[in-house]
């Protein structure tokens, strides 16, 4: 698909994954719609280093726990000149709770942001994509999703869900609009991550390192621009560690 003078929608584009991807597209000719939720700065940022690459850009906050506020999300977007090509669903949260200090709360902050939120973008945009004959949407769920770890219960589910959302969100929009998802394993540790903890992951990861936020952009830049034949696919991005 042409991306060059096209918008898109990424959400969670003011820092780590997401603000690789907004720069990916944007390198590509893209102007993007920086979506955020409290990193109001990091996203001022993001918009002025799209636009040092020659596009327009937009910061648009959103909490995407609340559905009013996705639909106010969707329509900004929407009101674009020639509406929204492209939709990366990035932002999440990434809550780790032990399993007997879980509440029902950091159930409903997980699945709503991580799942419910993509659901509802997904919906709003994508049948407006479909109206107009073409897009792409992709989702960025976790190898976790395939296998679940400790402490991070609502996270995997939420994830694992995103990934039937992408299949089924797939052969709803079909022919028009391509839906897929990236996978990403140990591509940027969270910040409150120890050096121990690292250093076991890159033990357990058969690429012996860390990736990067790019090695996910370039992925589903692939996906939006080049990947004509597919749709309902999940790109691992984990160096091996699903495999390990």
């Amino acid at each position: 698909m042409e991306l060059r003078g096209r918008w898109a929608l990424v959400t969670g584009a003011a820092r780590r994954v997401g603000r690789a991807i907004a720069r990916e597209l944007a390198s590509r000719g893209m102007h993007v719609v920086v979506h955020y939720r409290t990193s109001e700065d990091e996203a001022a940022q993001v918009v002025r280093e799209i636009e040092g690459l020659g596009v327009q850009a937009i910061a648009v906050r959103a909490d995407l726990a609340r559905a009013p506020e996705v639909r106010a999300l969707a329509e900004a977007a929407e009101a674009r000149p020639g509406g929204v090509a492209v939709l990366v669903n990035s932002a999440s949260n990434y809550f780790r709770v032990p399993f007997d200090d879980l509440t029902e709360d950091v159930w409903d902050a997980s699945l709503d942001v991580n799942l419910k939120g993509p659901f509802l973008l997904s919906w709003h945009l994508g049948r407006a994509m479909r109206t107009r004959g073409e897009g792409r949407i992709v989702n960025i769920a976790d190898w976790t999703a395939e296998r679940p770890y400790k402490s991070y219960l609502p996270y995997t589910v939420s994830k694992a869900g995103l990934v039937c959302l992408t299949k089924a969100l797939a052969k709803e929009l079909a022919p028009k609009v391509a839906v897929n998802a990236v996978a990403p394993g140990p591509v940027l540790a969270p910040e409150d991550m120890g050096d121990a903890e690292k250093q076991a992951i890159v033990r357990a990861t058969p690429l012996g390192r860390f990736g990067s936020p790019e090695d996910v952009a370039r992925c589903v830049r692939f996906l939006v621009e080049e990947a004509e034949f597919t749709t309902g696919a999940v790109f691992l991005v984990d160096g091996g560690r699903l495999v390990a």
